[in-house]
């Protein structure tokens, strides 16, 4: 993998290679200035090299590949293939796709689950040039003759390290094989475990590396804050911060269950909620998002669907009432705020007992998340069990006597998050605590 480092700052799309009939594409629709990723991506993706870039979420990956791709598709012939971990980042690459490839008559047509198939096989027999896909429904369409991925020039795998960790791979390597070899790869994504950067090579031939943030940096503009309380104790602090925030709230939960139990919880407080899970049929999913975006729902309560599949401007504050399984999720989630240059402020509700969790997401982002107290409730410390690892109460009888460690005196400015509440921010376990 060859990197690849770029010193000049570009303040339009105009320098950048893009066809001048494209430029007034992007003029109309008020893209004036590219961010970062886009500066870097679009020169080196016009110019047909594979490349695998790095970038925090909301900073416009989908951009950087669709303006090469539309461009690259207008003067050749062959189709552009996309490919998506979730229904809804499929619905929004699509939109984005449509936009700029109108111009050029170039129709774009989405392959998802949970929706029709019948309109779907239409769109296919209008010949699109741009397919945008989740894996499985891809392969339904191609096991069924639906469609043939013969003439793809151009394959994107948009947040990749999701689409080719473990669960995704055997799919992957299914699509992959109907695809010709000589062609384009671009990857995207806000997280790249050297992993994944194994298999997404094995895809593609010399390719460029654009890292605008370390993978798993956390984005820029979204301030971060830790409370830590019994687990009986989440709803009411949940309850707290609703009534604390007066905007659009995105709420992450761990489990299909759970996800669907907190809606109902958030609507008894009195606040308008729905709810998008992988038990949501897509018309159930779609009417959530589109209610959300357009004030409906001040709450949306999420599993990990939501923390790659929407982009929606403006969500004040997103709240992790579940701490997600693995440290990754933790900065697609909180991706979810502070887009478009905006200002976000994300608060994750952790048990005494999640200590090492919360260490593993601090070794991803190098950051320490302020932890902060509320005046209604008494101060919780994490649990360390000697040995290095956290356990619950109760978990074993037999365990090893646990003890805890007292706060730190520092205290964290505003710049790191510090609680709008009036108790000042409380300390936290030590880097060799957990």
């Amino acid at each position: 993998m060859t990197p690849h480092t770029n010193q000049q700052s570009n303040l339009s799309f105009d320098s950048l290679g893009i066809a001048p009939t494209l430029l007034q594409t992007l003029d109309r629709l008020k893209f004036k200035i590219p961010t970062p990723i886009q500066n870097k991506a679009i020169p080196i993706a016009i110019e047909g090299k594979d490349m695998i870039g790095i970038a925090q979420s909301g900073t416009g990956k989908t951009l950087a590949f669709g303006i090469p791709m539309v461009q690259r598709l207008s003067f050749s012939k062959g189709k552009g293939l996309v490919l998506v971990p979730t229904r809804e980042l499929a619905v929004q690459v699509a939109e984005t796709l449509q936009k700029i490839g109108t111009p050029f008559n170039i129709k774009t047509a989405v392959l998802i689950g949970g929706a029709s198939i019948q309109f779907q096989m239409q769109a296919l027999k209008r010949n699109p040039r741009i397919i945008v896909a989740t894996p499985g429904r891809l392969i339904d369409h191609l096991e069924r003759r639906r469609t043939l991925l013969s003439d793809v020039s151009i394959m994107v795998f948009d947040e990749a390290d999701r689409m080719l960790d473990m669960g995704f791979a055997p799919q992957i390597e299914v699509v992959a094989r109907t695809i010709p070899r000589e062609r384009q790869t671009l990857i995207f994504s806000a997280t790249m475990p050297e992993k994944v950067v194994k298999i997404a090579t094995s895809y593609m031939k010399l390719p460029i590396s654009i890292e605008i943030s370390r993978a798993g940096t956390a984005a820029e503009k979204v301030s971060q804050e830790l409370f830590i309380v019994k687990r009986d104790q989440k709803d009411v602090l949940l309850g707290k911060l609703l009534a604390q925030y007066h905007g659009t709230v995105l709420v992450f939960a761990r489990t299909k269950i759970g996800t669907a139990k907190l809606a109902r919880t958030i609507r008894a407080m009195g606040y308008s909620s729905a709810e998008i899970h992988s038990d949501r049929s897509q018309g159930q999913r779609r009417e959530a998002l589109q209610g959300f975006k357009l004030g409906k729902y001040r709450v949306l309560v999420a599993t990990d669907i939501a923390a790659r599949g929407i982009d929606v401007t403006g969500i004040e504050l997103v709240i992790n009432y579940d701490i997600p399984e693995d440290a990754d999720s933790y900065v697609h989630r909180i991706g979810r705020t502070g887009r478009a240059n905006h200002q976000g402020h994300a608060i994750s509700i952790a048990t005494p007992e999640q200590g090492s969790d919360i260490k593993n997401i601090e070794n991803l982002i190098r950051t320490q998340i302020p932890i902060s107290k509320h005046p209604e409730f008494p101060p919780e410390r994490f649990i360390y069990f000697p040995g290095g690892s956290t356990k619950r109460r109760g978990q074993n009888k037999n365990r090893r006597p646990f003890q805890k460690f007292g706060f730190s005196k520092n205290k964290f400015s505003k710049s790191q998050g510090s609680s709008r509440f009036s108790g000042k921010p409380r300390g936290r376990f030590s880097s060799s605590s957990f």
